[in-house]
């Protein structure tokens, strides 16, 4: 039984080469054997003659001849090859290359092994450099920083609607010291669904009209003035040359009788933004070297996006046409309810002049509210607020990203108290229309040609 058991475990052709060594499970030639291991394989005897290291010739697989080997094999190594004594050898190869010497690599009698000397010791780790890696550290968050505010600027900038052609203007009067931005909130539905224009009363009039309209003059040195102009202001519309066809029109002159003019936004309804620029140069003598406009959609976005803005109401108001609707106190206005708090003026007792103190009242607060580090360091605030203003924001072509960002600093800034808010100076009315008051303008004028220190102020 036991040797028929064997005979099938080596099913194979017995043959032999040229020397008489025999191929196959049992070999004790030097090539290496077949993928199938051997049962038993003796390792560590003494090397055949001729051969250094080579693996010892193995007997057949008979257990009277194999059992008659190992008995000799224990009279001669009483110690068992590899290990302590009285233990059996297995002649497993546990890792050393057939033929290396005995002690080499990491054997049980390499150093460190049970058998071999004592491992050296490793040498210490070096101490952690902190100063490089708060040096990397700071270069990469420098890098990324870079690389997030270039990608943010060429975003923003890409956003900007560069429309309006100041080059259209003519007999344009000389420039001063400072920098002087038109500011323009228009009625503009542009964008709007039926449902938006709804909920925010605007209507659905064609076209668009001027709803606000305020001078900003930014300072070479500082002391910034914001002026609102009303809508109603009594002015004479000049000469101007078509943004669209070019042709020369000629001036609307005021009525030598009553000396009622044209409506100040009478000029932005027939001609659009290059003309109502022309005509505030005209009556004013002052150049205006950017233009700026947003709608009623970008307005109610913006102020949105920043999660609403408050404010302090010291009396309660409504009014069917805006929408408005609004009990004394502190409150914080949505978009919805913003709009309708800007663009109220037959509820109030000064009509168009009480609602251009209310704009620049809501102006500060909303320029305040978006300077927060709340919103500029929260991308999920600081992208929503700009995408909302940059998407209806209008442009003049010459002005860039770093211009808007200009304006809006400036205006925080005068908006907030550092610096000067007013109403054009007037001397009454006519017709229903805001009479500017010609001596107080010039004298405007000047101290902001000159970047003097505002003295002049508004009658009401």
């Amino acid at each position: 039984m036991r040797h028929c058991t064997l005979s099938h475990m080596s099913d194979w052709p017995d043959a032999r080469n040229s020397n008489g060594d025999r191929h196959g499970y049992g070999s004790g030639s030097a090539q290496p054997e077949g993928a199938r291991s051997m049962r038993h394989v003796q390792r560590g005897g003494p090397s055949a003659p001729g051969q250094p290291g080579s693996v010892p010739r193995q007997p057949s697989y008979d257990d009277d001849v194999y059992d008659d080997l190992y008995r000799d094999q224990r009279a001669q190594n009483p110690q068992g090859q590899g290990g302590p004594q009285g233990d059996y050898d297995s002649g497993y190869n546990t890792g050393q290359v057939y033929g290396s010497p005995a002690g080499r690599g990491n054997g049980p009698q390499g150093p460190g092994g049970p058998d071999g000397p004592p491992a050296p010791p490793r040498a210490p780790k070096p101490p952690v450099n902190w100063k490089k890696r708060i040096t990397w550290g700071l270069v990469t968050f420098l890098a990324l920083l870079l690389i997030v505010s270039v990608s943010t600027y060429f975003w923003a900038d890409s956003k900007l609607k560069r429309e309006v052609d100041l080059s259209k203007v003519i007999e344009r009067p000389d420039g001063g010291k400072g920098t002087n931005y038109l500011i323009v909130g228009s009625d503009s539905r542009a964008g709007m669904s039926d449902e938006e224009k709804k909920k925010l009363h605007t209507g659905s009039a064609a076209g668009k009209r001027t709803d606000s309209m305020m001078i900003l003059h930014v300072a070479d040195d500082g002391g910034n003035t914001m002026i609102s102009l009303p809508r109603d202001s009594n002015v004479m519309i000049p000469s101007f040359k078509g943004s669209d066809s070019g042709k020369l029109y000629p001036a609307r002159n005021c009525d030598t009788t009553t000396q009622v003019c044209k409506k100040l936004n009478a000029a932005y309804g027939e001609d659009g933004p290059e003309l109502l620029v022309r005509t505030v140069e005209a009556n004013m003598g002052l150049r205006i070297d950017h233009y700026a406009e947003i709608g009623f959609g970008g307005f109610a976005k913006i102020v949105d996006a920043v999660g609403g803005v408050e404010l302090d109401i010291p009396k309660g108001f409504k009014d069917k046409k805006s929408g408005a609707d609004f009990e004394a106190g502190k409150q914080t206005l949505n978009g919805e309810e913003a709009l309708a708090f800007v663009r109220t003026r037959y509820a109030l007792p000064g009509s168009d002049l009480d609602r251009t103190k209310n704009q620049q009242k809501f102006l500060a607060a909303l320029a305040n509210q978006a300077a927060t580090p709340g919103t500029v360091m929260n991308p999920f605030k600081l992208y929503p607020t700009m995408g909302a203003g940059l998407d209806t924001l209008i442009v003049d072509k010459d002005m860039d990203l770093m211009d808007v960002a200009s304006m809006f600093w400036a205006m925080k800034g005068v908006t907030g108290g550092d610096g000067k808010s007013m109403n054009m100076p007037i001397s009454g009315f006519s017709g229903g229309n805001v009479v500017w008051d010609k001596a107080k303008v010039k004298q405007l004028v000047s101290q902001l040609n000159n970047d003097e220190k505002v003295t002049v102020s508004s009658t009401n």
